[in-house]
């Protein structure tokens, strides 16, 4: 009989951590895009401490897979224990045969529909972050650079809210695509086999900061074996030059892919406790 009850009781707990919330499957009424599986995961704040700020985070993988599990799931649980609301995105990758405009037309479909629920989600329209990791560390500052840039009016939207993110958060990112920095695979699954000088200088981010650009939180490590920290360095001198509040944190170790994972990063993964005094700094939470 114990054994019987421990076992239940294990099973309760594995279908605990390893359940996701159902999907919500962000193309289905558009016409046209019917087929798109692109999904968003939604995990409400517990009521008692809810805050109502919301994250979405964009997991890496090269713009060729996703990370899902420790930069996306894990990610959601720990925004979930500090109040805030996180809806993970399972965007289009190269993998599945897709490039650009595919990730910034999800990310920024991801943005109207949360913002647009706003009431049911129970969050503060005017306090919706982006947070991504490496590839996705991009595509959450491509949200921010090019929100005035609507992807999806070309594909027949109409958007009544604004595409803009409030804040960002990218964390070990691919930043630039020029030939002394760019992270190769993610360049190519972005942009294709073919592209141009122009096509590297358009999706290189240190060059194309707006004064609008939301602030933004920058995470990256000196020892990281998979993009150059110089990529958040770049970053970084250009936030500064254009005067965009921002904070950048710089570790000596932690390498890639560690997420909030402290057995993967050791010390520098721990960086999410600076990111909530931030938030505080800033007022997006009390």
């Amino acid at each position: 009989m114990k054994r019987t009850v421990f076992f239940s009781l294990a099973l309760l707990a594995s279908i605990l951590v390893f359940s996701k919330p159902k999907p919500i499957y962000l193309w289905k009424d558009v016409k046209g895009m019917a087929k798109e599986k692109t999904r968003l995961y939604v995990y409400p704040a517990p009521d008692s401490i809810r805050t109502g700020l919301s994250v979405i985070v964009c997991p890496g993988g090269s713009y060729h897979h996703l990370g899902l599990p420790h930069e996306g799931y894990q990610v959601a649980e720990w925004l979930n224990r500090q109040g805030i609301t996180a809806f993970v995105l399972r965007y289009r990758v190269e993998m599945f045969g897709y490039n650009h405009p595919a990730m910034i037309q999800d990310i920024q479909r991801a943005i109207q529909v949360v913002r647009e629920n706003a009431t049911e989600y129970k969050i503060d329209a005017t306090k919706i972050g982006a947070m991504g990791f490496s590839a996705g560390g991009h595509l959450v500052l491509m949200a921010g650079a090019f929100h005035k840039d609507n992807y999806l009016e070309k594909i027949g939207i109409q958007s009544l809210v604004s595409l803009r993110p409030d804040f960002v958060v990218p964390v070990y990112p691919v930043v630039s695509m020029q030939d002394s920095l760019a992270h190769v695979k993610s360049r190519k699954n972005l942009l294709g086999k073919s592209y141009d000088k122009m096509m590297m200088d358009k999706f290189s981010m240190e060059l194309q900061l707006t004064n609008d650009m939301p602030p933004v939180f920058l995470v990256t490590a000196k020892d990281d074996p998979v993009v150059k920290y110089q990529n958040s360095v770049v970053l970084n001198d250009a936030l500064t030059k254009q005067k965009i509040n921002h904070e950048f944190l710089l570790y000596e170790q932690g390498g890639h892919g560690f997420g909030m994972n402290v057995k993967r990063g050791g010390e520098t993964a721990k960086w999410n406790v600076e990111f909530k005094k931030w938030l505080i700094e800033n007022k997006f939470i009390k």
